[in-house]
This record gives structure tokens, sequence and C-alpha cells, in this order.
């Protein structure tokens, strides 16, 4: 088990920052970081937090930092749709609904959806029914042969995108089972892995269905201030469309669904 002066040191390392670095950011002398990280001065509770924080460290890391240090953890995780989480669960629903017609779902730290709104359904009718058994996840939902795979025309493009994203994530916050999605799904020598990206700006979904193109650009929301590790994980993922035939499709699956039946 390591010691939360190593923790510290990994952490620090992660995010490409000499004790010096650290320390000014912290407030604090680069020999007390030394003696920290060498486990030659205990730190306070305090003091790991405020190390945490300048080292922007995911609060579930963060816990483990404390519990290192012989502290009780300070960070609570409780299921989203706990009554304590209530105005959160709120808030996620709201955004989603709001952002309809168009596509929006809300995913954890291992791109497993929580929620989604209405406009996503059409996207899971040719799925097969065991990706949609809960937790669904959005990697293997769109990657999978079996998922929305075939109907990704550009498929290699959208790869390569999620590769860099979830390759930055684990960089930023390691976690075995991300790890093994991006092994299963991701992984460098997958074939079309050579798939250049020029840019990250606004590189659309193209999603072909009974020879219709729906171009898709995605925009990503988290929570601003969490203090519960449920809360710092989703990530709200809301979808626009790129040109009016796109925006025109959403629309009139929307008035279809809300006309009332004759």
């Amino acid at each position: 088990m390591h010691t939360v002066g190593e923790l510290l040191r990994q952490w620090r390392h992660r995010r490409r920052l000499s004790q010096l670095d650290l320390a000014i950011a912290a407030e604090v002398s680069a020999r007390h970081v030394s003696l920290v990280e060498t486990g030659k001065s205990r730190p306070s509770a305090e003091m790991i937090l405020r190390l945490a924080e300048q080292l922007d460290v995911p609060l579930r890391e963060r816990n483990r930092l404390l519990l290192a240090a012989g502290f009780a953890p300070r960070y609570a995780e409780r299921p989203l749709d706990q009554e304590s989480l209530s105005a959160a669960w709120d808030a996620i629903e709201r955004v989603l609904r709001a952002h309809e017609p168009y596509p929006a779902l809300a995913i954890d730290r291992r791109w497993d959806i929580v929620m989604s709104n209405r406009a996503i359904d059409p996207f899971l009718a040719a799925v097969a029914p065991d990706l949609l058994v809960p937790p669904i996840n959005m990697v293997r939902l769109g990657l999978d042969p079996r998922g929305l795979a075939p109907h990704i025309v550009n498929l290699a493009q959208v790869r390569t995108l999620l590769r860099i994203r979830i390759a930055r994530q684990l960089a930023t916050a390691p976690d075995p089972g991300l790890t093994a999605l991006y092994e299963d799904y991701l992984a460098p020598h997958s074939v079309d892995a050579s798939q250049p990206v020029e840019s990250e700006v606004a590189i659309p979904m193209i999603f072909s269905f009974g020879g219709r193109e729906l171009r898709l650009f995605s925009t990503t929301t988290t929570f601003g201030t969490p203090m519960d590790i449920t809360l710092d994980e989703v990530a709200i993922e809301s979808y626009y469309p790129t040109d009016a035939d796109s925006a025109a499709y959403f629309t009139a699956l929307d008035a279809g669904r809300q006309s009332p039946a004759l």
C-alpha cells in the first residue's frame, strides 16, 4: 500500500509539476512538499486537501489520500437518485429535457449512461438487446458492431476522438474499469488506429439510418463545485445538429411524438 507521500508524488508527476511549482501554488515551502513526499513529515488532513486541490485530484482519489494518511474520508459517494442528491438529479433531468428535440445524456466516469432524454430512443432501435441491459455503456454502445457502429459513417474518426478523450481521462484519473473498456474498444492496435484527426473542435458524428445522414457534434457539461464523488464524476453530453437537414429530422420526430393519437 502506498503512503500518502508516494501518492502525492505520483499525482505531482502526473500533472508534470516540480515540487517548487506545487509549493508556490499551495502557498507552502518546497521543503515542506519534499518532506511530505518522503514521509519525513506527516501532513494534516487540511494540508493533504490543499495539495490535492492544486493537483486537481478527483474527489475519489482525495479520499484515498486521506485514508493513506490515517484520516477518515471527506467526500461521500451516494447514488444519484438518492434523496440527498434529488436537487442534482432534478437539475440533470431538466438540462436533458430542455435540450430536446436534440439528444442528450448523462454519463459517469466509466461512460455508463445514468440518464438520457427521449431524443436518444430512435438511436437504440436497432441495437442488440444485451447492449441495452443496464448499465448501458456509451462507448460499447457506439463502437460495438452490434450497436451503433454500423450506422456511424465516420466510425474511424469517431473512434480516434474517443481514444484521445479517454486516454486523457485515464491520464488524469486512472480507473481499472475504464482501462479495460479502452483496451477492448480503443487500444491503438485497432484496425483504424491511424485515422488522422486534424482538430478536436466540433468534429461531427455522422449517422446513417435508412439512407438518411444525421450530422451531430457534442458538448460536455460538468458540475462546477461538486462535494460528492458521484456528482464529481457525472458529465452531460449534449448533441447538436450541424446542418438544417439534421435539425429538421429531430424537429419532425419531436412533433410526431407530441401529436395526439387519432
